[in-house]
């Protein structure tokens, strides 16, 4: 009788909007997949039959597909999706996974139906999740996926949740590359969300009701997510609410809710939005929140809107955006840190521009093309192909290219030894590209650039005996106007063939590369096999980094659409080269990263739009990679780029983005960081005219092709002294006389501020890092060398005393020495709670403490590096009890005040300023000076009053001189002093 009444239920439970239309309507033949088979009656209780499924792939396969026939399959519980595993509804009707009425667990708090895990939970203990509360909860699942799950995936398979469930949550995926959720409906009735937490791309999703479609965070690599041709309609709340996810909306259309989207209170948040359809809104369709913090980069182009009478409003002020009548267009919308030009000083600003229209126009359309139909689709392995990665596949592969205009290569590793060339139709598509690729072996002859071992008409190499390598050989090559497509498969060109191109495409704008992996490197062996020992070049010292040509190589009027592209082989000389081209090309959530010198490079090319663009730089491989290069080139976009640079990375960079002789070069919102200390000094360096975009946090700037104008300077700013590496962690004796770090040679130098010369204090290898003193003259200094080492000694005198940590205890009097910058800070000081330390270290004389805790005095590291406060800081500061400090937080770009207590902690944490860097120091009157680009000057009140501009990034700001008034400021590679 209960499952009468379940079934009853479920049939009664109507939409007025058709269901998809099936992506897979044809069953897809794999021997390696696991094919469901579960009750698909929408009765019978289908989650432990569907589990089993996910399971049986990473038992005997790690990972792969788990193929959903069309079906309704009811849960009970949670799904849960390992790394690696995907699942792919086909039938001539979409599968679809389903909630009956008020589904025991889905009631009152959160439960999800579908939980994307970055390791398997064997213990299989069930998720506790009785204690949540609040829309942002840890929900402390065991195994969730994170920076480091690849390759998970969820499509053509619909969410339908019956009423009753107020709980309940479509997915949660927080995951990284390479996954993503596509061809999906979300039926959600009252639930709490389709999505709970997102990660890297999706597509073509539908959300009908619910309180949310999406609630979301920053994903878990910390990139952008992007979000294309999908559409959101009945929402109770917001559509989409989110906290500095990095939303990158494609063409998607909101309808029927109070708001579109809605940041978070109190949070940032980087939105591109595009193509846009928004109709009937009752409230704001954008609320904005953080409208003063340099983090909010708010970015929005071609936006028809109906019946929508307020377009954005800012959370914290109130303003409104009024749109222009019952119907309008929004054909731009900004906000965010705005450059006028690239010479003048950026500000806060708010651009709008809207029109009024006498209709809605038509959508835009998709460039995301659809497959070929299924009838048309010929099977790799039936005509031969071994996929063993042994066999040599190439004769296979080029006869079925000349017979068939689309293939379907099933999981497999397909060896070839020549170039295989595309026909101007020719579609090649795999359903997960680390499971089905194209490879070449190492030292393939077709492939090495030698010329007199390639095969003859084989790469149009230079005459034999030439030492030169010859022109490239490509693994894939696309014709020059093919409307090619090539989906869901790896391509690699191994580590010792110098000659190789992964991919050479030329076909033209109707073409599309989606869901490859160029394999090499991360994401395609296991971590301890991408490194030798000392994370200098891969373990097979013939296997050459920097060695073949660019992975991804778009030239000869190539373009087209690129989307969920990972291209990190640290062989290649770059993950992409657009060269050569005016034919329009877009690129969608793509990471390029791990290369030697460069990620992505644009040269003589125009009409280029990059979107949700990733760039990561490993200390090992990209201590001097260039992340962006733009040459001779015009009408080229990149919205919501994510530039990096890992925790360990030591080596600094002069600038992110580098153009030379181009023109209408458009950023819109840009995040470029480093929790290391040795980020990027600048953003973009315009090599033709030498401008430079400090701000590493940007919401508009447009190199125009023309000579930016010149910001005048009214301090004069000296050099005193260059040649450093990396200078910081300085401090002042009681002369006046600035001593500083260089971390990378392990010395402390002095420089005489009356006299001027510079002396070197200390060159032990004792790995110095920041520096103080006591009141005796005594220099403190904080080692990065084994487990919480201090050490003190006098400048002059050979002998040197480690100092011990000792149980905080109240120092009344005392002066402590406290962090000026912390990469992410502290959030007990931001919440209103002591910033407590339990350890203390006290001076030679007992006048003064550093304060710390156990994680320094254990050595933790993370990722192999110590990044506790009192190392992380580019600076210490003194202070005593009831004294205001002032400390920085670098990713939040926020400054802080606080008092300090008698154990030296930081209380009664306060924000001072919208305005976070490396450097910071406090005049006599009480003027706060930021190191962030250059040096903004700050009233007590927190008003800023003037800018110093410096020759090069301030990283350290000191205040020295025999009267205290010489603001000394350690540049990276020079020290620099000033009179304010």
């Amino acid at each position: 009788m209960a499952l009468l009444l379940v079934a009853l239920a479920m049939a009664s439970h109507s939409f007025s909007t058709p269901p998809g239309t099936s992506y897979y309507p044809a069953r897809l033949n794999d021997p390696h997949a696991v094919y469901l088979e579960a009750p698909a009656d929408g009765v019978q209780d289908a989650t432990a039959a569907i589990q089993r499924a996910i399971d049986q792939v990473q038992d005997t396969r790690g990972e792969g597909i788990v193929f959903v026939p069309s079906g309704r399959y009811r849960l009970s519980d949670t799904i849960q999706v390992w790394a690696g595993i995907r699942l792919i509804g086909f039938g001539a009707t979409r599968p679809t996974f389903l909630l009956g009425p008020k589904t025991f667990g889905y009631e009152k708090v959160e439960k999800l139906m579908v939980f994307f895990a970055g390791q398997r939970s064997r213990d299989k203990k069930p998720f506790d999740l009785s204690k949540v509360s609040g829309v942002f909860p840890d929900l402390g699942y065991p195994g969730d996926a994170n920076p480091g799950t690849f390759y998970s995936a969820m499509s053509n398979v619909d969410l339908e949740i019956a009423e009753g469930n107020p709980g309940a949550v479509g997915v949660r995926a927080k995951y990284a590359q390479h996954c993503f959720l596509s061809h999906m409906d979300f039926r959600l009735g009252t639930a709490l969300a389709g999505m709970h937490e997102t990660g890297n791309i999706a597509e073509d999703l539908r959300f009908f009701g619910g309180q949310h479609g999406i609630i979301t965070r920053t994903p878990s690599p910390g990139w952008p997510f992007t979000l294309v041709d999908s559409t959101f309609e009945g929402q109770t709340g917001s559509a989409i609410r989110t906290l500095a996810a990095g939303l990158t909306l494609i063409r998607p259309t909101f309808r029927n809710v109070p708001t579109a989207v809605e940041v978070e209170p109190d949070s940032p948040e980087y939105l591109w939005m595009s193509d846009a359809r928004v109709e009937d809104v009752s409230g704001p369709a954008v609320v904005i929140s953080r409208e003063k913090s340099l983090r909010t980069q708010i970015n929005v182009q071609n936006v028809a809107c109906r019946n929508v009478p307020t377009f954005a409003q800012f959370r914290e002020s109130g303003t409104k955006i009024a749109g222009k009548g019952g119907t309008y267009a929004v054909t731009s919308f900004s906000h965010g840190l705005t450059y006028a030009d690239l010479g003048l000083d950026p500000e806060i600003a708010t651009r709008y521009q809207a029109k009024a229209l006498a209709s809605m126009p038509s959508p835009v359309a998709t460039d995301h093309f659809p497959l070929p139909p299924a009838g048309t689709w010929v099977n790799l392995a039936t005509l031969g192909a071994k996929g063993d990665g042994e066999t040599d596949d190439t004769a296979v592969l080029k006869a079925a290219i000349a017979k068939y205009p689309t293939i379907y290569l099933p999981t497999g590793k397909y060896r070839v030894t020549e170039p295989i060339r595309l026909r101007p139709d020719t579609v090649l598509i795999g359903l997960h590209p680390f499971t089905t690729q194209i490879l070449i072996k190492d030292r393939t002859p077709a492939f090495s650039g030698i010329p007199e071992a390639a095969p003859a008409n084989q790469g149009g190499f230079r005459p034999s005996g030439s030492p030169f390598p010859g022109n490239p050989v490509a693994l894939i090559e696309a014709p020059k106007g093919g409307r090619n497509i090539v989906t869901g498969i790896g391509l690699d060109t191994g580590g010792n063939n110098v000659g190789a191109v992964a991919a050479k495409w030329m076909a033209g704008a109707s073409s599309m590369m989606q869901d490859v992996k160029f394999l090499g490197g991360h994401g395609s062996v296991p971590w301890s096999q991408i490194y030798n020992a000392d994370r200098s070049g891969d373990p097979d010292p013939s296997r050459r980094w920097d060695s073949q040509y660019p992975s991804l190589w778009v030239t000869d009027g190539g373009g087209g659409t690129f989307t969920n592209i990972w291209t990190a082989s640290p062989f290649a000389s770059s993950g992409m080269l657009v060269s050569n081209t005016n034919t329009e090309g877009r690129v969608y959530e793509m990471s390029s990263e791990h290369h030697v010198r460069n990620e992505v490079q644009v040269r003589n090319a125009s009409n280029w739009k990059f979107y949700a663009l990733q760039l990561e730089e490993e200390r090992g491989e990209g201590s001097f990679a260039l992340p962006i290069e733009v040459d001779n080139s015009s009408n080229i976009l990149f919205a919501n780029t994510n530039i990096y640079r890992v925790i360990a990375m030591a080596q600094p960079f002069p600038y992110a983005m580098k153009v030379s002789g181009s023109s209408d070069v458009r950023i819109r919102g840009v995040h470029c960081n480093s929790n290391s200390k040795a980020s990027f000094d600048s953003l973009l360096h315009d090599a033709t005219y030498g401008g430079e975009a400090r701000n590493r946090e940007i919401a508009v700037l447009d190199v125009t092709g023309k000579k930016p104008r010149t910001q005048k300077n009214a301090a004069k700013v000296t050099k005193l002294v260059g040649g450093f590496h990396n200078i910081s962690g300085g401090a002042v004796d009681a002369q006046g006389d600035p001593y500083f770090v260089d971390a990378r040679f392990q010395r402390i130098h002095k420089w005489d501020a009356t006299n001027g010369g510079l002396t070197t204090v200390l060159d032990y290898p004792l790995q110095p890092i920041n520096l103080a003193f006591d009141l005796a003259g005594n220099l403190i200094v904080v080692s990065t060398a084994g487990k919480g080492m201090v050490f003190s000694f006098k400048p002059g005198q050979e002998e040197i005393a480690v100092l011990k940590a000792e149980k905080t205890t109240p120092q009344a009097g005392k002066r402590f020495v406290i962090p000026v910058t912390d990469w992410e800070l502290n959030r007990d000081l931001v919440a209103g709670k002591p910033w407590s330390h339990e350890y203390l270290f006290r001076s030679l004389d007992g006048s003064t403490f550093l304060p710390a805790d156990q994680d320094f005095l254990d050595g933790g590291t993370s990722w192999g590096v110590k990044a506790q406060a009192i190392i992380r800081s580019f600076g210490l500061a003194v202070a005593k009890p009831g004294d205001t400090v002032y400390t920085m937080g670098e990713n939040n770009l926020r400054t802080y005040s606080a008092k300090v207590d008698e154990r030296g902690s930081l209380t009664d944490g306060k924000l001072f300023a919208e305005q976070g860097g490396e450097g910071l120091a406090v005049d006599s009157a009480g003027n706060v000076y930021i190191g962030a680009g250059q040096v903004f000057v700050y009233d007590p009140s927190g008003k800023l009053v003037r800018t110093i501009r410096v020759p090069e990034r301030p990283i350290q700001l000191m205040f020295g001189g025999p009267d205290g008034k010489t603001l000394f400021i350690a540049a990276r590679t020079s020290l620099y002093s000033v009179r304010p």
